[in-house]
C-alpha cells in the first residue's frame, strides 16, 4: 500500500502531527457526522453514514487516513465557534494581514431520496484585510484500504472508489494529480468562496453549488437548528450548555431508524499509546432510559418517540443463549452483526494501536440493559405513549428472563474483558427492569405474574444489601466477594433503589468522593485493584462525574454540587463537548464526542436547578 505524504500544519501543541482530541467541532446531516479541527481541517469523515468506512481518517492516521485541509496560506491563530443555536460551525483565521472564517455544515434533505446524497458544503469568506487560502482534498475510502481515481469537468472533481463516488464543486479553480486535489486562492474583504461534498449515488447526476445556493443552503439549515432547538423547554440556569448539549445529541441521531450512537468516532483513545481504543459508533441498549429521559425532560417528545421506535423495531427477542435474550448494541440500521476487526495499517491517534471497527462486546452478557431497557419503556409510558399490548408480552417475557437470571455473573456495565463477576450494578438495574414493570402493570390493569415478580424484586433487594456491602469501606462495592469501588453505584438514589439520604448511601458517597473523585472528576474504578483485562490506566469518566453532581444535589449537598458541576464545565472543550474522559492534564480522551455525557450532564442541570429552587 501507497504511503502518503499530507503536510499537518498547524496543529497545535503537544503532538507535531495531530490535532488535540478535544481541539474539534462537529457537524452533519442526522446521518453521518464529520469532525472539524480549529486547523480548519475535516480529519474524520464516515460516508453515508456513521459506522460506514471512513473517508478522511487522518485522526487515527496522520499520513495515511486522508484529510480535507482548508486554511490561510499564511501563519495564523484560530478561533472556532457555533452560529448561535445551531450545528453550523464557524472556524475564524486570524493573520496579519486579514481575517477569514469557515462556515462548515451539512445541509438536513427533507426527501428520502435526497437524503442519500450527504452534501458537506465549507463556505469561505473574507471578513477583513486580504487573505490567500490553500485546500487539499485527499480522501481515503475504505479506512484507507482502497485506491481511487480522480477525474474533472468544468469546476467539478470527481473522487471515484469502488464502494463509492464523491464529487467536489468548487467556485475556484482546482487542481488533481491523480489522487488529491488542491487549490490556492487569495480573497479580499467580502469575497467568498465554496467548496462542496457530495455523495454521488450509483445514475445519478452530479449537482453543482453556486455562490447563490450555497447561501441557500446555509439559510435553510441554520433555520432548521433553530427551529427544532425552539422545542426546549429548559430555562434552567444553564441553558446554553444544555442546548449545546441537546443540539449535539441531534447531530448523533441516526434520522431513518432514531437511534443514537454511543459517540461518531472509533479507536481515540482512553490512553494515549494505549491500547483501550473501541468502536462507539452504534446504539447501546444502556443509553435507552437516559436518552428518553432527558430528551422528554427537554421536550423534545418526536426524538423521544423515534428513540422509542428503534427500540421497538430492532431490540427483538432474541435465542436465550450465553449472552441473554437481548444483545446491548445494534447498528444504527438494527443489525446485530458487527464482528471486531484490527486495521493494523493505521498508526491510530498518536500511535494508540490498534484501531478497531466493530466492537466484539456484542456477544457479552450485562444484565443492567434489562433494567435500562424497561426503564425507557416505564418513562414513555409514563411522560408519552402508552406501551402497546404486543410490546407488554415481550416486555414481560423479558422480566420472566431477568427473574430466573439475575444472580448469574456478566461481563458488566463497563464491558470489562477480565471474566465475568457478580456486579452490583448489574443486579441494581435488574432490580430496576422489575421494579419498573411492576409499576407498568399496577398504572395500565395490565396482566402479569406479580407475586413472582414482586419475590424476585425483594430477594434482588436483600441480595444486594447484605452482599453488596462492605463494613470495612463503609460502602457498597463493585461486586460481590472483593472491597473495591465503582461509581456506577452512584446510580443507586438515581434510580431510586435507596433514599438519597439513607446513611449507607450517604457513607458511599463519601467512600466514593475520597477514593475515586478529583476536582470533581470521577474514576469509574481503580484497575490495579479490580483487574478488567486491559492493559494500563485510564482517564476520568465524565458520564460518572455528573452522576457524582446528581448525587451530591438529591442527597441535599447543594452547595457541593453546584461547586462539582460548574468545576466539570471548565473541562468541556472549546464549544461545550465533551470526549468519554478527561485526561490528567484536563485533555479529552476517548471517542468523540460521547452521547452518554451529554446525556448526564442535561440530567444533572436539569436536578440541580430542582434543588437550587
Amino acid at each position: 500500500m501507497q504511503a502518503d505524504s499530507v503536510t499537518r500544519a498547524n496543529c497545535g501543541p503537544g503532538h507535531p502531527r495531530y490535532l488535540p482530541i478535544g481541539e474539534h467541532g462537529l457537524i452533519g446531516d442526522l446521518r453521518t457526522v464529520a469532525l472539524v479541527g480549529t486547523n480548519g481541517t475535516i480529519d474524520w469523515y464516515c460516508c453515508p453514514r456513521f459506522d460506514a468506512p471512513s473517508v478522511f481518517g487522518s485522526i487515527l492516521d496522520a499520513d495515511r487516513g486522508g484529510s480535507f485541509e482548508l486554511a490561510a496560506d499564511v501563519p495564523f491563530t484560530t478561533k472556532q465557534f457555533y452560529f448561535p443555536d445551531t450545528n453550523v460551525l464557524i472556524t475564524r483565521f486570524f493573520a496579519d494581514d486579514g481575517v477569514g472564517e469557515i462556515q462548515d455544515f451539512m445541509p438536513i434533505e427533507a426527501g428520502a431520496t435526497d437524503a442519500d446524497r450527504h452534501r458537506l458544503i465549507r463556505r469561505v469568506t473574507c471578513v477583513r484585510g486580504t487573505l490567500p487560502f490553500r485546500v487539499l482534498v485527499a480522501p481515503r475510502f475504505d479506512y484507507a484500504r482502497e485506491e481511487h481515481t480522480v477525474s474533472q469537468r468544468g469546476d467539478l472533481t470527481c473522487f471515484a472508489a469502488s464502494s463509492l463516488t464523491l464529487t467536489l464543486t468548487s467556485s475556484v479553480p482546482v487542481e488533481h494529480d491523480g489522487r488529491d486535489a488542491r487549490a490556492r486562492f487569495t480573497l479580499r474583504e467580502g469575497e467568498r468562496a465554496v467548496f462542496a461534498l457530495d455523495r454521488l449515488p450509483p445514475d445519478a447526476e452530479p449537482r453543482g453549488c453556486p455562490l447563490e445556493h450555497a447561501e441557500e443552503l446555509f439559510t435553510a439549515t441554520v433555520t432548521y437548528w433553530r427551529k427544532w432547538l425552539s422545542a426546549s423547554r429548559y430555562r434552567g440556569r444553564w441553558r446554553e450548555i444544555v442546548h449545546r448539549s441537546a443540539l449535539t445529541l441531534k447531530l448523533l441521531t441516526y434520522a431513518p431508524t432514531g437511534g443514537i450512537v454511543a459517540a461518531p468516532t472509533t479507536s481515540l483513545p482512553e490512553q494515549i499509546g494505549g491500547r483501550r481504543n473501541w468502536d462507539y459508533r452504534y446504539v447501546w441498549v444502556r443509553d435507552a432510559a437516559f436518552c428518553v429521559y432527558a430528551l422528554l425532560r427537554l421536550g423534545f417528545t418526536e426524538e423521544a418517540e423515534a428513540f422509542m421506535g428503534f427500540l421497538e423495531e430492532h431490540v427483538r427477542l432474541k435465542g436465550t443463549g450465553p449472552s441473554g435474550p437481548l444483545q446491548i448494541m445494534y447498528g444504527v440500521d438494527g443489525r446485530r452483526d458487527l464482528p471486531e476487526e484490527e486495521l493494523r495499517h493505521l498508526e491510530g491517534y498518536r500511535g494508540s494501536r490498534p484501531v478497531r471497527v466493530g466492537n466484539a462486546a456484542v456477544g457479552q452478557l450485562q444484565l443492567d440493559i434489562y433494567g435500562a431497557l424497561i426503564d425507557s419503556v416505564y418513562l414513555y409510558n409514563k411522560w408519552g405513549t402508552p406501551i402497546s399490548s404486543r410490546r407488554w408480552d415481550e416486555l414481560c417475557t423479558l422480566v420472566d428472563w431477568v427473574c430466573d437470571n439475575w444472580d448469574q455473573p456478566d461481563e458488566g456495565v463497563w464491558e470489562t474483558r477480565g471474566g465475568r463477576k457478580d456486579f452490583t450494578y448489574s443486579r441494581l438495574m435488574c432490580w430496576v427492569a422489575i421494579e419498573r414493570a411492576m409499576r407498568v402493570a399496577r398504572q395500565r390493569g395490565m396482566p402479569a405474574d406479580i407475586p413472582r415478580w414482586r419475590a424476585s424484586r425483594d430477594a434482588i433487594y436483600r441480595d444486594i444489601m447484605r452482599r453488596g456491602w462492605s463494613e470495612r469501606l463503609q460502602g457498597f462495592v463493585q461486586h460481590f466477594g472483593d472491597e473495591v469501588l465503582d461509581a456506577a453505584v452512584l446510580m443507586m438514589p438515581l434510580a431510586k433503589f435507596v433514599s438519597p439520604t439513607d446513611p449507607r448511601w450517604l457513607s458511599t458517597l463519601d467512600a466514593l468522593g475520597e477514593a475515586l473523585v478529583s476536582d470533581s472528576l470521577v474514576y469509574r474504578y481503580d484497575p490495579e485493584l479490580s483487574p478488567d483485562g486491559l492493559e494500563g490506566p485510564e482517564g476520568t469518566f465524565s458520564i460518572c462525574s455528573f452522576w457524582y453532581v446528581e448525587a451530591l444535589a438529591r442527597a441535599g449537598r447543594v452547595e457541593e454540587a453546584r461547586l462539582a458541576f460548574e468545576k466539570m464545565l471548565t473541562y468541556a472543550n472549546h464549544l461545550g463537548l465533551y470526549a468519554e474522559q478527561i485526561g490528567h492534564t484536563g485533555e479529552q480522551l476517548g471517542n468523540f464526542p460521547q452521547a452518554f455525557t451529554h446525556l448526564a450532564l442535561i440530567s444533572a442541570a436539569f436536578n440541580l436547578d430542582q434543588a437550587l429552587g
